[in-house]
């Protein structure tokens, strides 16, 4: 017996020695993972190109993601702010000699892409080249090739340039067939962000608006092309009926692209370019590291900052993250940079759909107080719509792109009844007692009464006459006017800007630089809210929730976007100021 306990207590001592070990060399392994994502090497080469390929989802501002330095996310992803800084730093960096744009799919939307573009046409002030490639390019990825001196396509590969289409995914039979009632309430006859439960097919109004918002996009994208390539903008109509691109030798002879040759081709370009011998390596760096390496040089030290607050999500009650603009959150920002006294004015990059109503407000009311003390300078990205034009319309600016996507004022409530789907598929059935006629108002277990939808009705019309009324107030226009331009419909960034909904026209360098204007600064730093979470913190969150979703979209591959919309709608609020449906551009 003494003998087996001998044994025993070995055994367990082994073990437990061996998980303080796996443990220690855990702790070592993350530690080395943060300490390497906050002080990589990022030493720039001499006579250098800096590369971009802009292959991942491009957000509003860089998130650092630990597991990737672990080999279990995804890869790492440069945000818009970071990408604009670098190519305008690059511009005057006697290390930078020129920029190759190696593209294939550029996973961004249009304002996005169109605020690359503007920084990559000023680089080419500076007299350094642009050199675009690509086996196949995407039509944004073209749109922006189309900044280059010259324009390289594989002699087998192809380009996309065929128009935009917005397509929209119905879920009405797919209701029907599970026996889902789906209770919809609403203001606007555009409103159409609960059509796909209760339609198959798209309502004239929502075809009207959706037609004439990318027929905007798709000019600004013509006349940027026309202006670039010297392509008259009907000649490019027909180019895109007629899927020119599709053939390379179609393409070079319609001066789509310079040149049909290979990727070995295009080093001896590039060598040739830099003044180097046939055999000697081409000094090169990519984004992400450049973005890293300046990261630092537009911080400064100056007494004035203006500080810029990204809100970039849909838009809920709570704290929010890095993919979603919590109410509590992003306030937080905003008074933080209202009471701190060395921040002198403050911008706010939006890029939303919109969301809660409510959230929608309290963000609203935090803004309307900092306008009271210092500008307040909205930038909009892709999307700045309903909820995100919400808590943008009491800025003292709003500047977007002209494609921008915005507007969309209005409200709706969309509550799901399961009763005859749990009771004819699963055979569940609910009873219930209560203590008052209405003590389960809202139940999903159950139809609306004919009361309860005019008393949500009502709710609906509140909401949305406050809506009007603060935009009316914001921008300083009728009530009437505003709800005529109202009614959940979509506008452009160019229609906006006819309407007055905007400003001006820019990106968000543009903004800082009318805060500044307007706090009459003109030495001061960046600071950017809210700050972003410790890695060690974020390598616990990702391990529990954004790992997941990274695997899942892996598995789902374009269908998780459909997969995302169902999961927002099935956790909204009741009241949503929501954009219909997000825009596919192809």
């Amino acid at each position: 017996m003494k003998q087996f306990f001998k044994f025993m207590f070995a055994s367990m001592l082994g073990t437990f020695l061996t998980l303080v070990i796996t443990i220690f060399l855990l702790v070592m392994i993350i530690a080395g993972a943060v300490m390497s994502s906050t002080k990589p090497d990022t030493t720039i080469p001499q006579n250098a190109i800096l590369r971009l390929t802009l292959d991942t989802p491009i957000n509003e501002r860089s998130v650092n993601n630990t597991l990737n330095d672990l080999g279990l996310g995804t890869k790492q992803a440069t945000g818009l702010y970071e990408t604009v800084n670098a190519i305008n730093t690059a511009k005057t960096d006697n290390h930078i000699k020129g920029i190759l744009l190696d593209l294939s799919a550029v996973p961004a939307g249009m304002a996005t892409v169109e605020e690359i573009r503007n920084a990559l046409l000023d680089f080419k002030k500076s007299g350094k080249f642009i050199y675009a490639y690509s086996e196949t390019y995407s039509q944004k990825a073209y749109y922006l090739a189309t900044t280059a001196n010259k324009i390289y396509l594989n002699p087998v590969g192809a380009l996309d340039f065929r128009g935009i289409a917005g397509e929209v995914m119905f879920l009405k039979g797919l209701m029907e067939k599970l026996d889902v009632q789906v209770q919809v309430i609403r203001h606007g006859k555009f409103k159409s962000a609960v059509e796909p439960f209760i339609l198959d097919k798209m309502s004239e109004a929502n075809k009207e608006q959706t037609l004439t918002y990318i027929n905007a996009i798709w000019k600004q994208m013509l006349t940027g092309i026309s202006q670039t390539r010297g392509i008259d903008e009907d000649q490019l109509n027909k180019l895109a009926d007629n899927l020119t691109g599709y053939t390379p030798t179609l393409a070079l002879k319609e001066k789509l692209v310079d040149q049909l040759i290979y990727k070995d081709q295009l080093l001896k370009e590039i060598r040739k370019k830099l003044n180097l011998g046939e055999n000697k390596d081409i000094n090169s760096i990519n984004l992400g590291k450049y973005a890293t390496s300046i990261e630092n040089r537009n911080e400064g030290f100056n007494k004035d900052k203006i500080a810029i607050i990204f809100a970039q999500g849909d838009i809920v009650s709570g704290e929010g993250d890095e993919t979603a603009i919590g109410s509590e959150g992003t306030s937080k920002a905003i008074r933080k940079a209202r009471l701190d006294k060395s921040i002198k004015a403050i911008v706010l990059r939006v890029n939303s759909p919109g969301g809660s109503a409510l959230a929608s407000d309290v963000i609203w009311r935090e803004v309307t107080l900092a306008k009271k003390e210092k500008p307040v300078v909205v930038s909009m990205g892709d999307l700045a719509a309903s909820g995100g034009y919400y808590i943008s319309c009491a800025a003292s600016k709003i500047i977007a792109n002209p494609n921008t996507i915005t507007g969309s004022i209005g409200v709706f409530g969309l509550i799901p009844n399961f009763q005859k789907a749990l009771q004819n598929k699963l055979g569940i059935t609910f009873d219930k007692v209560s203590t008052n006629k209405h003590a389960d108002f809202i139940s999903v277990y159950r139809p609306m009464t004919g009361e309860e939808t005019n008393i949500m009705q009502q709710d609906i019309e509140r909401i949305y006459s406050t809506f009007i009324g603060r935009v009316a107030e914001g921008r300083k226009l009728a009530v009437s006017t505003v709800d005529e331009m109202g009614q959940g419909r979509v506008w452009s960034g160019t229609d906006a800007k006819r309407l007055k909904l905007i400003d001006d026209f820019g990106g968000l360098n543009k903004a800082v630089e009318e805060a500044a204007k307007m706090a009459k600064i003109s030495k001061y730093s960046i600071r950017t809210l809210p700050k972003i979470k410790d890695p060690f913190v974020k390598l616990m969150e990702q391990l529990s929730g954004d790992y997941q979703d990274t695997r899942l979209q892996a598995e789902l591959g374009s269908y998780f976007t459909y997969f995302t919309f169902l999961r927002k709608m099935a956790n909204a609020d009741k009241f949503q100021a929501r954009m219909p449906y997000e825009l596919t551009v192809y």
